[in-house]
């Protein structure tokens, strides 16, 4: 068994693709239409083979309140490893990404949590 595709619930999923390939630098990997939505993954250049992030509509009632109630407690839907952190937030930081989190280090690994614009606080995380 392995890890084959994870998702986050996006409110727009053009927007979305934007963000995480112009923004984040992830690749687009599949676009396929389903109608009203699409079938949407992106890669990371740096990433497991295989592995795909899907960008899921959250057109269902229950996925806009989860997510409500993740950003109102400051919790992140998800979370991204990253070899440098300080780097990263600083080039997220430049790009205009808002984070709601600085980099914090708790024990081996250090966080900072940034707003995806799409509804969800995302997490980078870096082991020391």
């Amino acid at each position: 068994m392995r890890l084959n595709i994870t998702s986050v619930l996006v409110n727009d999923q053009a927007k979305a693709l934007a963000f995480y390939t112009d923004v984040l630098g992830f690749e687009k990997k599949e676009d396929v239409d389903l109608g009203e939505f699409r079938w949407l993954t992106v890669t990371s250049p740096q990433g497991a083979a295989g592995m795909e992030l899907l960008l899921e509509p959250d057109a269902h009632p229950a996925a806009k309140a989860f997510k409500k109630a993740l950003v109102a407690d400051g919790i992140p839907l998800t979370s991204f490893g990253v070899d440098d952190l300080a780097a990263e937030v600083a080039r997220l930081s430049t790009a205009g990404v808002r984070f709601t989190q600085d980099p914090v280090q708790h024990g081996p690994v250090s966080t900072a949590v940034f707003d995806d614009t799409c509804g969800n606080l995302i997490q980078l995380a870096q082991r020391h």
